[in-house]
């Protein structure tokens, strides 16, 4: 044999076989059976190791030591060795095979050469007293089959897990998948029947059918056990904890071939223990778009819907009930016996009404099966069983504890938990005791720590009467720090862009509503709800929160009095009741006065760098509404109060309001100067332009730089600025980045980018319908008819954007009504409604002179030409009105609009024969864009310029 000699050549006798390794020889009933040699090898390797599994590696490196061969040739030679012995023949087993792991000879072997090679326990014997395996187990496949590879590899291995999640169905399953392997030796001890820390020798004893006849009873069981092959399954031993761990070492010190297999909700803590933590059973995430059938493939899910079934209950799933299923999985934390007992209440109660009474206490009484041990009878008995082993100190730490929702971290842990009566330390160690108890679950987020009650454990701790002012305590302990947390994290929710960036903060922004809601409710803690809210509703607005952030904000200042008023806490709920109406409601008076008030206090009280700050917000309302002639009285404040104070952000903000107010009132070019100056002034990094009370001045002065640019006809520098906008607006996910993209349409359309213009706006309005904000929803209408009218779709166009008009002006969101209604009256003109058009045209031009929006005055005038000139009706006034266009284009430094006047007057006077004038008013325009991207307008321009010039 091949490798032969590191194996032992005695005479080995099995069944009815006799092996001769020496000889190479195997006889039945001493007639020789013929046998292959590798098969043969196989044979005596096998032997040599009786009732231990030998990997594939091992058998083939010591049959196959110097050749490289397949596993096929492997299992090839091993079918041909059962073949042989009449493996599995009239209930004769030699080998057995454990997937994933090997081959292991099961059937006792007395050799000649050995001392003892064959177990006691042999198949079929009394001892095999395990439960039945449950004909179909749901989601722990895996589970098992690393547990049987941990236990083999390590002879003991504890199930670790919260009450309820399974964990003696999996053990019942792992002794059944490893029965075989041991020869049918597998004993079974339900240690939750003992209450009697001394009997636990004495009960493994009776399983095994020794009589107890010494006071030492471990030392006779372990003296017992020596010999043997034998798994051993104690189940749930958290209540005996010290007598198994001292039982199970000297077990496994003085059983070698003993395997021990518990199941617990505390680890054993002895030297050759391997835990194996047993999870929930995975749920379906909280997803508007799951349907019936993804319900299959999620455990949890799939083991509702059989428990159900099998219960009698008729389940006609659709969309809308499988969204009921996963959301009651969930509610029940994925724990199987949870799961269990609620899906037999299907056929009683149906899901609607069994999704509602899991959040009584009652559902904790709802029994389970017949056969289930007595602390899985119901739930109520698994919380129950786990309560009792908990120490004073830790029972009070729980009922501390189960204030939280969700998740949280050690410092919340201990901040809550800690009080006169039971000082830090004690909290620390409890928590450490609850962890390794599975009553408090570990959920690690990135390197931080995190901890969670189960619902079903919260809840029945939430039952557990507490005294009044305990109750209190603990609540008010909650609320503050969720209160400093939310201060000391505010720049970091500003800094959020992804989903997963935000998932770990909303754990604590849910406590933080908890808070909120017990500080104003009965017996909570008002002053202590209003320093809360003051330090929630700056992240609710920056998470785009904004009914939460109107909500908690009025909440709160309706509870300030003579006292609480006036300071900074209302100056931050006034600038954020301001901010969140206005995005909500519109400009109405209220936002103004809230807005005003929260300058006011920061005035009053000598803080002039907040005062700074919060002139952004209120200049943006009034940008809102269209007044800029308000909005520059604001940037000229900010100014000054920037050049007192010296401080880069203030001075970055000041000079971005005075630069966005210059390039709508018709300066652009005094309006980059101070954009420049304003990135000039400002932190050396994106980051140091810090959002202060929801105004961002670093994207603000990116959106007046487009609209400088765009109205400068720089289309190339102006697209690049729009795509780094839009981009940062999509990864921003805030109700600024919507001021971001429709300023970005704007620009699009102004220089004809049709197709980007209405990617952007499609965007635009999606999120606008997500976060409710209807005053941009209607801008964002309105965009869709300036866009259908560019495409010549007059009928919707003009109809659409009448309508939408008609809504702004009453939201008193005016800062684009301007441009609309020269678009309306281009539309209105083009349907040859030339009157109409002229009143829009002069209703706009009143609106210029009111609100001092002099950017699009060019345009205006232009449009006015048109409908002048259009159908004869007055030459004069309209060239006059062309004429002004232009010059004011110039003045401004707006090439776009002197582009268009141009075009126009120059084919006007084409019309009129001057071609030359025509010819000399066109030719320069239209060469100042060489360096231009092609744009609509340009085309058009060059068109006529190329008509002009083969003219004679």
């Amino acid at each position: 044999m091949n490798g032969g000699s590191d194996l032992t050549n005695g005479r080995r006798t099995f069944g009815p076989f006799i092996l001769t390794a020496n000889e190479r020889l195997l006889t039945r009933h001493g007639v020789p059976i013929e046998l292959g040699a590798r098969a043969l090898d196989l044979l005596i390797v096998l032997t040599s190791k009786p009732n231990q599994v030998l990997g594939k590696r091992e058998l083939l490196a010591r049959v196959w030591p110097d050749v490289t061969v397949e596993e096929g040739s492997l299992r090839f030679h091993m079918a041909g060795l059962r073949k042989a012995l009449g493996d599995g023949q009239d209930g004769a087993r030699y080998i057995t095979t454990l997937a994933g792991q090997g081959y292991c000879f099961v059937a006792p072997v007395h050799d000649e050469g050995a001392k003892v090679a064959s177990p006691l326990l042999t198949t079929g014997a009394q001892h095999a007293n395990l439960p039945v395996r449950l004909s179909r187990m749901i989601g722990r496949d895996r589970d098992v089959e690393t547990i049987a590879a941990e236990l083999t590899q390590s002879r003991f291995v504890t199930i670790l897990g919260p009450g309820g999640v399974g964990k003696t169905t999996v053990a019942v399953a792992v002794a059944h998948v490893l029965k075989e392997a041991f020869g049918g030796a597998t004993v079974f001890v339900d240690l939750a029947m003992l209450t009697d820390a001394n009997l636990v020798a004495t009960a493994l004893s009776s399983m095994l059918g020794q009589p107890v006849q010494s006071q030492d009873a471990t030392s006779a069981l372990v003296s017992f056990l020596g010999p043997q092959r034998i798994l051993l399954v104690l189940d749930t031993c958290e209540h005996l904890l010290d007598t198994v761990a001292s039982l199970a070492a000297a077990i496994l010190d003085g059983a070698p071939g003993v395997h021990i297999l518990a199941t617990s909700r505390e680890a054993i803590r002895i030297e050759d223990e391997r835990v194996y933590r047993m999870d929930a059973l995975a749920c379906p995430p909280d997803d508007s778009e799951l349907t019936a059938e993804t319900l299959q493939h999620y455990p949890a899910t799939r083991l509702f819907i059989e428990r159900a079934t099998a219960s009698g209950a008729k389940l006609d799933l659709d969309d809308e009930s499988a969204s009921l299923v996963a959301a009651i999985c969930r509610k029940l934390d994925g724990l199987a016996l949870a799961i269990e007992l609620a899906a037999r209440r299907i056929e009683s109660h149906g899901l609607q009404q069994t999704a509602s009474l899991l959040n009584e206490s009652l559902t904790r009484l709802w029994l389970g099966s017949r056969t289930a041990p007595p602390r899985h009878k119901t739930l109520q008995a698994t919380l129950d069983w786990s309560y009792g082993l908990l120490s004073e100190v830790e029972r009070s730490v729980l009922c501390r504890l189960a204030v939280f929702v969700g998740n949280f971290t050690l410092d919340a842990a201990l901040d809550v938990a800690t009080s006169a009566e039971i000082d830090r330390a004690s909290v620390f160690n409890a928590i450490d005791s609850l962890v390794a108890k599975s009553v408090l679950a570990v959920r690690p987020t990135g390197a931080m720590t995190r901890y969670r009650l189960l619902d079903t454990t919260r809840a029945y701790a939430l039952d557990i009467p507490l005294d009044r002012a305990e109750k209190a305590a603990i609540s008010r302990r909650h609320a503050g720090y969720y209160r400093r947390w939310l201060q000391q994290t505010e720049e970091e929710w500003r800094s959020l862009t992804t989903g997963a960036e935000r998932q770990p903060y909303f754990a604590g922004l849910n406590n933080a509503r908890l808070a909120l809601e017990w500080c104003f409710g009965e017996d909570g803690d008002v002053p202590g709800g209003i320093a809360l809210a003051a330090a929630a509703t700056p992240v609710f607005l920056a998470m785009s929160l904004l009914p939460e952030c109107q909500r908690w904000s009025q909440r709160a200042i309706q509870a300030l009095d003579a006292t609480s008023g006036g300071g900074l806490e209302e100056m931050q709920l006034q600038a954020h009741l301001g901010l969140s109406l206005m995005y909500t409601s519109g400009h109405g008076e209220a936002p103004r006065a809230a807005l005003e008030r929260a300058v006011w206090i920061a005035a009053a009280n000598g803080d002039r760098l907040s005062e700074a700050r919060l002139l952004g917000p209120l200049f943006f309302y009034h940008f809102r509404c269209g007044d800029i002639r308000m909005c520059m009285q604001h940037a000229r404040r900010s100014v000054d109060i920037a050049e007192t104070l010296g401080e880069p952000g203030a001075s970055a903000l000041s000079f971005t309001l005075m630069g966005i107010c210059l390039t709508v009132t018709g300066e652009v070019g005094a309006g980059l100067e101070k954009l420049d100056r304003a990135i000039a002034d400002a932190p050396a990094t994106v980051d140091g332009w810090s959002i202060h009370f929801g105004f961002d001045a670093y994207r603000w002065n990116r959106l007046a730089h487009i609209m400088a640019l765009s109205l400068g006809g720089r289309t190339k520098a102006m697209r690049e600025a729009v795509d780094g906008a839009f981009r940062d607006a999509i990864a921003k996910d805030h109700p600024m980045s919507l001021a971001t993209t429709i300023n970005s349409t704007a620009a699009l359309l102004l220089v004809g980018a049709v197709e980007a213009a209405e990617s952007h706006l499609n965007w635009f309005v999606s999120r606008a319908e997500l976060n409710s904000l209807q005053p941009y929803l209607d801008l964002g209408r309105a965009f869709r008819a300036e866009l259908a009218i560019g495409r010549g779709d007059l009928n919707y166009g003009v109809t659409e954007l009448t309508t939408q008009l008609g809504r702004l002006d009453a939201a008193r969101f005016r800062l684009f009504t301007v441009r609309l209604r020269c678009a309306l009256a281009r539309g209105l003109l083009q349907s040859c409604r030339a009157g109409e058009a002229l009143a829009v045209i002069d209703e706009t031009l009143r609106q210029i002179e009111t609100s001092g929006q002099r950017s699009f005055l060019p345009e205006a005038m232009r449009i006015k030409g048109n409908i002048l000139l259009s159908e004869q009706q007055d030459f004069a006034e309209g060239e006059r009105c062309l004429n002004a266009a232009l010059e004011l284009s110039r003045s401004q430094g707006s090439g776009v609009w002197e582009l268009r006047a141009a075009t126009d007057l120059a084919g006007h006077w084409a019309t009129q024969h001057r071609l030359g004038d025509a010819r000399h008013l066109l030719r320069p325009v239209v060469l100042s864009f060489a360096d231009e991207e092609e744009m609509p307008d340009l085309k058009a321009a060059r068109e006529l310029l190329v008509s002009l010039e083969n003219r004679p």
